[in-house]
């Protein structure tokens, strides 16, 4: 089981999308799985940034991953399963792709966030991926000020910064961006996105 962690826009799903292809590229069969709480592109649908996208199968917080996989693999053989946004996934259901690694011997790749806005780990599910997982590795992206970007910074309409509120709002990714530690203390969101608010009306 290998867990692919980033903070936003470091080019996950365009990372799972590639692997995707090139298990297929192989023969391979992959089963791409995705939280049907992530409905931005629509529910059943893996979307990247740069404009890739593949269709997945969206599961509910209670739905079984083991039982899906293991009915999947029956009617005909899986090679690997790759699940994307897995923060928003349940405890139970990254035990059960433990399950499908340990019992069907089938490799699971799971991407998602790391951390949430507020500076604490996003889920239960990302929790049970740092402690379950194979092998962890994380997707890069930069801070505005060129260092690595470890942190989620969320603001509002004037740019202000915001740490507390809910963890989870689907669609609102204009409203955070993705910073180095000292800047996350320091509310400070950068040029490009102060520059991506619209002035007020005088």
């Amino acid at each position: 089981m290998y867990f692919f962690y980033s903070v936003m826009n470091a080019g996950k799903t365009t990372l799972l999308l590639q692997t995707a292809h090139n298990y297929r590229e192989n023969g391979g069969r992959v089963l791409v799985i995705t939280s049907a709480m992530d409905n931005r592109s629509g529910v059943g649908v893996v979307s990247s940034r740069i404009g890739l996208k593949a269709e997945a199968a969206a599961l509910s917080t209670g739905d079984d991953l083991f039982d899906f996989v293991a009915r999947e693999n029956d009617r005909d053989p899986v090679t690997a399963v790759l699940m994307d946004e897995v923060q928003f996934m349940s405890r139970d259901q990254i035990w059960q792709a433990s399950d499908v690694v340990d019992e069907l011997n089938i490799p699971v790749l799971a991407y998602g966030l790391k951390n949430n806005y507020q500076g604490d780990i996003f889920s239960p599910a990302v929790s049970a991926l740092l402690a379950l997982s194979d092998k962890i590795s994380e997707c890069k992206q930069l801070c505005h000020c060129g260092a690595k970007a470890t942190m989620i910074l969320k603001y509002d309409a004037s740019g202000v910064p915001i740490k507390s509120g809910d963890v989870v709002e689907i669609g609102g990714e204009e409203k955070y961006v993705s910073v180095c530690r000292k800047h996350w203390k320091k509310g400070d969101i950068g040029e490009a996105a102060r520059s991506r608010i619209a002035p007020k009306a005088a």
